[in-house]
């Protein structure tokens, strides 16, 4: 750190500059004078020494701007991985501090955005190959093209398609929410195979429609990767005017390690890579509960299962 860095205040080191510039220019011309140097010579004398004070001194104020000028040219070009110097306390150092921050967001968003393509195009290959294979077969007169395993397979690329759209549209706020009360009994009354546990009268505040979308997802999740398993949907009302909300099963659950990213896009996890689904389910749910001002998040039942909670403000 220089030493004109502690200054809180840009226009504080400013000031200072012009102040020592001052000073070392009276501080030249006495010296000068005790030299026997005339007043012409000795004023160029002071003035070429102030100007070098305040070139030295003056390249710190303006060196987090220089490189942030060229960072963001290099942003431009598409490198995300440059960081400028951001030593100071100033608005100058703020500023810089502030780019960074930027950049490394910026940053994370295209890693997601090349993973999302990447993981996009390896789910659209399975269903892609499986229409191929079957029309390569009736084309070559090896085997009569199947309507009912075209059907699912155009279904399983029709839902992909629609959950990557959802996603999208929650992710970048387009999604329009409509605000009301929601009793929590409602959201599972299509579940007759759900083990229900809910107060009489409990209820959030959010769009039905979605709130719908997340029960759904969580219980067609946990039906999916614990086969036959018991499926328990609670709520309880929570603190601060929340309302904890749970779906858990006794299935053979997950590791400690994929509790954190079991939420994250095309998320399969070993005990999955056998069951067949998007990996988009619970993204969706994510998004959709923090688009209400909640959150979710996963834990190991012992000795074995798994429960999704919700946390979302009360009706």
């Amino acid at each position: 750190m220089r030493p004109l860095d502690r200054l809180p205040s840009l226009k504080l080191r400013l000031g200072l500059l012009i102040v020592l510039s001052i000073v070392t220019t009276l501080v030249t011309l006495l010296i000068a004078a005790k030299l026997g140097l005339r007043l012409r010579w000795g004023a160029l004398v002071a003035l070429g020494v102030s100007l070098l004070f305040v070139q030295v001194v003056g390249r710190g104020l303006t060196r987090p701007l220089r490189e942030m000028a060229a960072a963001a040219d290099a942003m431009a070009d598409g490198d995300h991985g440059v960081r400028v110097t951001a030593t100071s306390r100033d608005e100058v150092g703020r500023l810089a501090t502030s780019f960074n921050r930027m950049a490394h967001e910026l940053a994370e968003l295209d890693r997601l955005r090349v993973t999302l393509v990447a993981d996009a195009a390896h789910e659209l290959r399975t269903p892609i190959a499986a229409l191929r294979a079957s029309l390569e077969n009736a084309v070559d007169g090896v085997r009569d093209a199947d309507p009912a395993a075209l059907l699912a397979q155009v279904d399983r690329l029709q839902r992909l398609a629609d959950q990557l759209l959802d996603l999208s549209r929650l992710e970048s706020g387009a999604a329009v929410l409509e605000q009301r009360r929601v009793e929590v009994a409602s959201l599972f009354r299509h579940h007759e195979d759900v083990l229900v546990d809910v107060p009489d009268g409990l209820a959030i505040r959010g769009d039905p429609l979605r709130l719908g979308q997340v029960v759904d997802n969580l219980v067609l999740n946990a039906h999916r990767h614990a086969a036959g398993a018991t499926v328990i949907g609670r709520a309880r009302p929570g603190a601060a005017g929340r309302v904890r909300m749970e779906i858990e099963d006794d299935g053979p659950g997950l590791a400690d390690t994929d509790l954190v990213r079991v939420f994250d896009r095309f998320t399969r996890t070993d005990a999955s890579r056998s069951v067949e689904g998007s990996g988009l389910g619970l993204a969706i749910v994510r998004s959709i509960v923090e688009l209400h001002g909640g959150a979710v998040h996963a834990e190991r039942v012992r000795p074995y299962g798994l429960r999704l909670v919700l946390d979302l403000p009360a009706g």
